[in-house]
């Protein structure tokens, strides 16, 4: 059942997750859109990897995956795994979901990181010992999911499931749906049947994201949820639970799961007015400038908002109506001061690129600008 409380919350949830009316050019604008997302696929990625055991800290992580570096550990190769795994869920968010695609989604998630290497993309075998979902702490078993003869056939039926539009699958009744009640209801499904020797709950999680950005949210590209679980395991593991005490009544999860929606869109509205904030300030400190032309003070505004802008002396010329040694005389000021970045392309030409670190460089010398 749908008690008002998540009525509303689905009604916020679309308002706030699916449209694009009034949204920030902060995720709008492709350039620092394609910087957001990547944050966020690595918090989702480390966040939702330390709920199921990985020990390393969110500083070391993030590092390795920017950097290219290869996993020390099971842990750090867990958060790869999953954060290739989230980069997979967009590509196919577009694509209806098939036992082909779930089982290819479970290998990009524990890659490297099982004790039976063939157990990774494979459902559970009758002659498997069957995985079981444990109390850490008393190892009293919580949930016992259903035998391993059972689970090709019930996978068959979530993807069913998964893929019905508004309801008219038989497996709901030929009622409609709404489609962030059956992401969750997949998410909850896939860690009901547990099918896999482990990474069921960063598979479950994975195709709760396929769901959603498949059905039009996409905002869900810059939300992570599992940082939110990862803070209260425990309201977690019991929204499961009740569930399953009470005859299967996913009510119990269903509520959970759109107050942790509603947090991660809050965090999300905080970090976007944040953002958007620090670009004004830097703006304000360029304007205090004396040592910058208007020129000058014009770039730099641009290339605050489009961080991958590329500047050449003949664009610089084009936009400013100026001639070429003004142009040159611009750039290459900027460069001096350390505002742009300077490289050749090819023997004559010099293009002049937006540091990654822009707005801390402005910052450095707000106090003591040079001299003009």
């Amino acid at each position: 059942m749908l008690p008002d409380r998540v009525q509303e919350a689905l009604h916020l949830i679309d308002s706030r997750a699916s449209g694009r009316v009034g949204v920030t050019d902060t995720v709008t604008n492709q350039a620092t859109r394609d910087r957001f997302i990547v944050d966020s696929l690595i918090r989702e990625a480390i966040t939702s990897s330390q709920l199921e055991g990985a020990s390393t800290t969110r500083a070391v992580a993030a590092r390795m995956i920017r950097a290219g570096r290869r996993p020390r550990n099971r842990s750090e190769q867990m958060i790869l795994n999953n954060y290739r795994a989230m980069r997979a869920v967009r590509e196919m968010r577009d694509r209806a979901l098939t036992y082909e695609t779930v089982l290819a989604l479970h290998r990009e998630v524990t890659e490297d990181t099982l004790a039976d290497p063939a157990a990774a993309g494979r459902l559970q075998r009758p002659d498997d010992e069957r995985v079981e979902v444990c109390d850490a702490r008393s190892g009293h078993v919580l949930h016992r999911p259903p035998p391993a003869e059972q689970l090709p056939q019930r996978l068959r039926e979530m993807v069913e499931f998964s893929n019905a539009e508004d309801g008219i699958s038989g497996l709901s009744g030929g009622r409609f749906l709404h489609p962030v009640i059956r992401a969750i209801v997949l998410h909850f499904w896939l860690a009901y049947d547990h099918p896999f020797a482990d990474g069921n709950g960063r598979t479950a999680r994975a195709l709760f994201y396929w769901a959603m950005l498949h059905r039009g949210y996409w905002m869900f590209e810059f939300v992570s949820i599992s940082r939110f679980l990862t803070a209260a395991p425990a309201q977690y593991a019991r929204a499961f639970l009740h569930a399953e005490t009470d005859a299967n009544d996913a009510t119990y999860f269903i509520v959970h799961q759109v107050d942790v929606i509603l947090r991660a869109l809050d965090e999300l509205d905080a970090y976007i007015a944040k953002k958007t904030a620090q670009v004004a300030r830097i703006e304000q400190m360029l304007r205090r400038r004396t040592d910058l032309n208007h020129r000058q003070l014009a770039l730099l505004a641009h290339a605050i908002r489009h961080p991958d802008a590329e500047f050449t002396t003949r664009s610089h010329m084009t936009s400013h109506n100026v001639v070429y040694a003004t142009a040159r005389a611009d750039l290459f000021g900027l460069a001096e001061l350390g505002f742009l970045d300077r490289h050749r392309r090819g023997r004559k030409l010099n293009v002049f690129e937006t540091p990654p670190d822009l707005d801390a460089r402005i910052r450095s010398t707000a106090a003591t600008p040079a001299s003009p």
